[in-house]
């Protein structure tokens, strides 16, 4: 909040109105990731799908009187070890979006705070006990991530993209039941799924005797993922997916039109097994491999080309995590009102989406005359995609350089090559100024 206030240069003015449009409730951020959301739509093709990344964080919190904090597992802990850390517990809904000069970026599209319930002492009552257990069974965080899917399959049948298909990425812990016998017409979830998961063939429906009672809705056992991929019968393919602006080559074992209890009797998964990647600690070292992976897809028609890229791009919303938490500061203000707590988490990372948006529009695609020069020992290769750092840079040098009465940043570049040995040396000002927070 301090920071917000000096940047507006109210640093020596009353903050009690700003502290309030949080702890009174009076920012609507839903409305404000509802005009996100909108313009990322805008940008797809007409008919592609909107891939949406969804996955949890923690904000780690020091004081021991913040609402909705608690303990939680530590997740930079080490394996051996089980850590415990002081946090706030978020969920984050972030879209693929394509970029023009080639690439992608995800964008925040929903953030929500997830509590989980303080539980009662061992000396209270029955009732206690059973309101503890109802509430913490409605904050289960699989539970908020599928009322998430579900409000955004409504929103987007309601802002004209109903026939738009709906992409949902997310990692094992919401590949569950609780997600899948959920999802909404039109929507496809693509997840990791654990290596022993029992799946099953559907049943033979042209049996000529018939065995008594109830109908199959199963049938035979299918091999398991592990299974799958240590069957040499099973061919292996090749697939192309673009990662970090290289094509890299996949190899991936398929199977399609299987059946998994906990996803119940609505979806036919195809199941997709990829090849552990082998990698090299240094040059002419021992050939190392990386663990395999292990994904379902609800629709067992969908291209394993885009099924792959949807999930490769999932990785980038780990990427929002890191530039939320050490770029923007997000779970670093002291605040205490239950409001307060919630909702500025949440327009910080709606400004960070903001920022995104603007620095993947088309009209500043190639555009390097208003920007500032970079300095000398600057990298010259361009890197693929402009990075969050050097969009805030650009920010704030738009800013002051409109208080210092700039137009453009081309005055900052000197041509003029310098006199060797002057008598005097003028710094300029402006160019001062605005690369010291380069």
């Amino acid at each position: 909040m301090t920071g917000l206030l000096t940047t507006c240069g109210q640093e020596f003015e009353d903050w009690s109105a700003d502290y309030r449009l949080f702890s009174r409730q009076r920012l609507p951020i839903q409305d404000v990731f509802s005009v996100i959301r909108r313009a990322v739509l805008r940008r797809l093709a007409p008919h592609s799908a909107l891939t949406v990344a969804i996955d949890d964080t923690l904000l780690r919190k020091t004081g021991i009187r913040i609402p909705g904090v608690g303990w939680r597992r530590d997740p930079l802990g080490p394996q051996f070890q089980t850590n415990f850390v002081r946090a706030q517990r978020v969920l984050q809904l972030s879209a693929d979006l394509p970029l023009s000069a080639g690439g992608h970026r995800m964008v925040p599209i929903g953030f929500h705070h997830a509590p989980t319930p303080i539980k009662p002492s061992r000396k209270a009552d029955a009732a206690a006990l059973a309101h503890y257990r109802q509430h913490a069974r409605q904050s289960r965080i699989s539970l908020l991530a599928s009322q998430n899917i579900v409000e955004l399959r409504q929103r987007m049948d309601t802002d004209g993209a109903a026939l738009r298909p709906l992409h949902v990425c997310v990692d094992g812990g919401y590949t569950n039941g609780t997600v899948l016998k959920s999802l909404p017409a039109n929507t496809v979830l693509i997840g990791r799924i654990r290596q022993d998961a029992k799946l099953y063939f559907p049943p033979n429906q042209n049996r000529a005797h018939k065995a008594p009672g109830r109908p199959r809705h199963y049938g035979e056992l299918a091999p398991t993922p592990e299974k799958l991929r240590t069957n040499d019968a099973a061919p292996w393919q090749t697939v192309a997916i673009d990662i970090a602006g290289k094509t890299h080559d996949l190899r991936v074992k398929l199977s399609r039109n299987l059946l998994w209890r906990t996803a119940g009797l609505r979806h036919l998964l195809q199941l997709v097994v990829i090849a552990p990647l082998a990698y090299r600690l240094r040059k002419g070292s021992k050939l190392l491999y990386r663990r395999p992976a292990f994904l379902i897809c609800t629709d067992p028609q969908l291209d394993l080309r885009t099924l792959l890229q949807d999930y490769v791009h999932r990785w980038d919303i780990e990427v929002n995590f890191r530039e939320e938490k050490t770029l923007l500061g997000v779970g670093q203000a002291q605040v205490r009102n239950p409001h307060s707590v919630e909702q500025l988490p949440a327009l910080q990372v709606a400004s960070y989406a903001m920022l995104l948006l603007s620095m993947s529009h088309p009209s500043m695609a190639g555009q390097d005359t208003d920007s500032i020069p970079p300095a000398k020992w600057a990298a010259a290769q361009k890197p693929p995609r402009s990075s969050t750092q050097a969009a805030i840079n650009h920010l704030r040098a738009e800013v002051w350089g409109k208080a210092l009465g700039l137009t453009n940043f081309s005055d900052l570049m000197i041509c003029v090559p310098p006199v060797a040995s002057p008598q005097k040396f003028v710094p300029h000002l402006p160019s001062a100024v605005l690369y010291a927070y380069n």
